[in-house]
């Protein structure tokens, strides 16, 4: 099986988890299974108290998003994307009342299903180029359920329906200014910097106080999402499997074939 996530110790009780999927960091069954052996394995190691999660891509792009092709009915199966489904989402509820300090180091493009990562994490930090948002709508499906009322969740429900609407991906600054991300550094190379910057002084606080306020707010959110998913799946297959999403998803491959990337998920 290929290694598309690497966990790095770092002192000072927190790691960093690289997303290392080249070239654009397409997230596909391997990819969440493996973001979800890694998450498991710092929670269960004592030492760690908080985690960061970057791209150790070349260029410019936290992640991409879902790969088009977990989700495109005629190269993938209702069994498989069930597998690719409930892991993702289970993974994403998990992260999100993680005990440990999460923070997502943001390098340039990240959309949807990078963006719902992101905003399951206790900070963002982007750099001032790239842009974020939950974009399903463009390629002709809808937001998840959950993802959409996570985002309502950070930056409030009209803010939220908006954005999930009509597709928005936001620049770094307007990112900023509507709460989507928390603060912005000017170049990808100072972006790990400032991560780390803001890690140890996160670190700086007890953790039992802070534990039990985050699962106060989080938790009960958190376990109706992981519940979630399997009961999604027969209608997501159906939506997924119609002629006309079928269409839409071939249009986004054809459009895209000429490129590298192959996701806005």
């Amino acid at each position: 099986m290929p290694s598309y996530v690497r966990t790095e110790l770092r002192p000072g009780g927190f790691a960093i988890v690289w997303l290392e999927r080249e070239p654009v960091n397409l997230m596909d069954l391997t990819m969440w299974q493996q973001l979800m052996s890694a998450l498991q394995d710092l929670e269960d190691n004592q030492e760690v108290r908080g985690v960061i999660f970057a791209s150790g891509l070349k260029r410019e792009v936290f992640t991409a998003g879902n790969d088009i092709k977990e989700l495109y009915a005629p190269q993938t199966s209702m069994s498989r994307y069930r597998d690719f489904w409930v892991t993702s989402n289970v993974f994403l509820a998990r992260l999100y009342r993680s005990p440990l300090v999460t923070l997502a180091a943001i390098k340039g493009a990240c959309p949807a299903g990078g963006c719902c990562l992101s905003l399951c994490c206790d900070v963002r930090i982007m750099t001032e180029q790239g842009h974020i948002g939950l974009n399903e709508v463009a390629i002709g499906i809808s937001v998840p359920l959950y993802w959409g009322r996570l985002m309502a969740r950070i930056v409030g429900a009209k803010t939220a329906e908006h954005l999930c609407k009509f597709a928005v991906l936001l620049g770094p600054k307007d990112a900023a200014a509507v709460g989507l991300v928390d603060k912005l550094v000017p170049s990808s190379e100072q972006l790990l910097p400032a991560a780390v910057a803001a890690m140890a002084d996160l670190l700086k606080q007890p953790d039992s106080g802070r534990m039990i306020v985050k699962s106060r707010f989080r938790d009960e959110f958190s376990h109706e999402w992981e519940a979630y998913p399997e009961q999604e799946v027969p209608g997501a297959w159906a939506m997924l499997a119609a002629p006309a999403t079928v269409k839409a998803l071939e249009a986004t491959l054809q459009r895209l074939s000429g490129k590298k990337a192959k996701s806005k998920l």
